[in-house]
């Protein structure tokens, strides 16, 4: 049996995908017996690209494009070898960055 714990963060530009992930991820630590801390929300980093409309003669004029990556971080205490099975065979969404640390 592993001791210690899983911990498993979570990047996605789709708050909903995310939540929907984590929450895939808490029915699959509960149905094997594992215990969970969070889903943790972690500060969305915002990305701003500005983008001038016209090429020479009117450079006040400018588009504003962003993005929001939204992170999420989730830890398994106590984790089972059939929580580990159960994980690793999990279909998870595309969309989301899932790295898994053990530790």
């Amino acid at each position: 049996m592993p001791k210690g714990k899983i911990r498993i963060r979570l990047k996605s530009y789709d708050h909903r995908l995310i939540d929907e992930t984590c929450q895939k991820l808490i029915d699959t630590a509960t149905k094997t017996g594992a215990s969970f801390v969070g889903p943790v929300p972690l500060p969305t980093k915002k990305e701003v690209y500005v983008v001038t409309r016209a090429t020479f003669v009117d450079k006040d004029s400018r588009e504003h494009f962003g993005l929001k990556i939204h992170k999420r971080l989730l830890d398994i205490v106590n984790p089972t070898n059939q929580t580990i099975d159960s994980l690793m065979h999990l279909d998870l969404p595309a969309g989301v960055n899932v790295e898994v640390k053990m530790g």
